[in-house]
């Protein structure tokens, strides 16, 4: 039964909407995909202008209700869902969802916010150009929520994350005004750079309702290898060679545990192994090179790479895909490790990046700290080439994660105490959400986080806009 302030707010929000802005609180609305939370909405509304999204803000702000901003429900750390306090309204950017205008003197691409990214990534093909950012969850994320908690993914190597991809937006502030920074200028030193504020506050600051976009000129020729390596510290040697002799070249370099293939055998995850003789670790590498000459450029730049670290001993094995079929499989491989991990179901999961020269150090030492606090697999992987890794622990073969549920926090807490340690981040690119709002308090900057709450109390007073997100409420 819904309470009086919920009715109220439904009465208000059907005047100043179009009925077709009025959605019933379906359950993809409300759950996270891990299944850890489970939220809650007074009412669920999609807005098709910025002008709607604005009347819906002035109007909670008014009566001091809670928005929850949504964008494809992708996010992992709880942002999109609100399981406790005053029933809020949940915002969905679903119909917010055209592409304005891809400018090629620009090389620009405005989307609103609530355009899938793979719809991004067809357009600025279409018109020849590549937006980078290259997400597992492309075909149902939304560029909104991108922004919003910053993404990184495959290709931050080379494009930066989504903060370097863009340069403009438009949002709705907590007071219902709309910030009108759709610009699409490379240098504007006019003040305070609220573009910047307002990516990765995970909608605790305002609604991005649109988002001018970077687009980059398509690689002339592209080559992905698979390398084996004798161990991290090999890769990140590798990595430094591969910089010095490709330079910005790289978009991609990736490294693979063992224990992730292994996953994907056990689950019956479909994928081809890439090598004869399956080593401990490998790294996926992708070249691309523009306008430099013919097809076989990024071929022959990987290959004298691969031959130079073999001489080195940097690098034990490989394969260099000779077809587009062949690069595809290679990708396929790494796309489908969250899937692996999925199956067999994570005890605890850790989104963190440090710095590459205490990489090596960190995942020594987190198998020791791991043994000390229980029994465990751990799997390892991901954009090393950024220092982001995906390190997760998971049950041994015949038991469940449920099993492990009196130890979850402890081992959380010790892998983030050792990247801590290791000067690195607890959250690289998933956020804070709701689920690591107590280990930023613990783990971040005194001065930061006094510096973040005086901002959220002066932008948003009532605290309206995604309370307990970033922040304690």
């Amino acid at each position: 039964m819904l309470n009086s302030l919920t009715q109220d707010i439904t009465a208000r929000l059907q005047t100043v909407l179009p009925a077709a802005a009025l959605k019933d609180p379906e359950p993809r609305y409300l759950e996270d995909p891990r299944g850890r939370f489970a939220g809650k909405a007074g009412v669920v509304v999609a807005p098709s202008t910025t002008e709607e999204v604005a009347a819906v803000v002035r109007e909670a702000n008014a009566a001091r209700v809670p928005i929850v901003p949504f964008g494809g429900g992708t996010g992992l750390v709880g942002g999109q869902v609100l399981a406790e306090g005053p029933m809020p309204i949940l915002l969905s950017l679903e119909r917010l969802n055209r592409i304005r205008e891809v400018n090629t003197d620009d090389a620009v691409l405005v989307a609103e916010a609530g355009v899938i990214l793979a719809t991004v990534q067809d357009a600025a093909r279409e018109r020849g150009f590549l937006f980078p950012l290259s997400i597992a969850s492309e075909g149902s994320a939304r560029i909104g929520g991108n922004l919003s908690t910053n993404a990184g993914g495959l290709n931050v190597l080379r494009y930066g994350n989504c903060r370097d991809l863009c340069l403009g937006i438009e949002a709705v502030l907590p007071d219902g005004n709309i910030l009108h920074g759709l610009k699409r200028l490379r240098k504007d030193n006019t003040g305070y750079d609220l573009r910047h504020l307002l990516i990765g506050a995970e909608g605790t600051l305002g609604v991005i309702t649109a988002a001018a976009l970077r687009l980059f000129p398509v690689p002339t020729s592209q080559a992905t290898g698979y390398l084996a390596v004798p161990d991290p510290a090999s890769a990140l040697a590798l990595l430094s060679m591969a910089r010095a002799r490709l330079g910005e070249a790289i978009s991609a370099f990736e490294l693979i545990a063992a224990q992730a293939l292994r996953f994907l055998d056990e689950t019956g995850v479909s994928y081809r192994d890439p090598l004869p003789e399956r080593p401990d670790w490998a790294v996926l590498i992708d070249v691309g090179l523009s306008g430099q000459g013919g097809a076989g450029d990024a071929a022959a730049a990987l290959e004298a790479l691969f031959e130079e670290a073999s001489a080195a001993g940097l690098v034990t094995d490989g394969i260099l895909a000779s077809s587009e079929a062949q690069r595809a499989d290679l990708w396929h491989l790494r796309e489908v490790l969250p899937e692996g991990n999925k199956r067999v179901g994570a005890v605890a999961s850790h989104d963190v990046s440090l710095p590459l020269s205490r990489v090596a150090e960190f995942l020594d030492r987190g198998r020791q700290v791991i043994a000390s606090v229980a029994d465990v697999r751990i799997n390892c992987y991901g954009h090393l080439g950024d220092g982001n890794l995906h390190y997760n622990v998971f049950p041994q073969p015949g038991r469940k994660a449920a099993d492990y549920g009196n130890v979850r926090d402890a081992l959380i807490r010790a892998v983030h105490d050792l990247v801590a340690d290791c000067n690195g981040s607890i959250s690289a690119e998933h956020g804070i959400g709701r689920m690591k709002v107590d280990d930023l308090e613990r783990y971040g900057d005194p001065a930061k986080l006094a510096a973040m709450r005086a901002i959220k109390s002066a932008l948003d007073p009532n605290g309206i806009m995604n309370p307990g997100a970033v922040l304690k409420s």
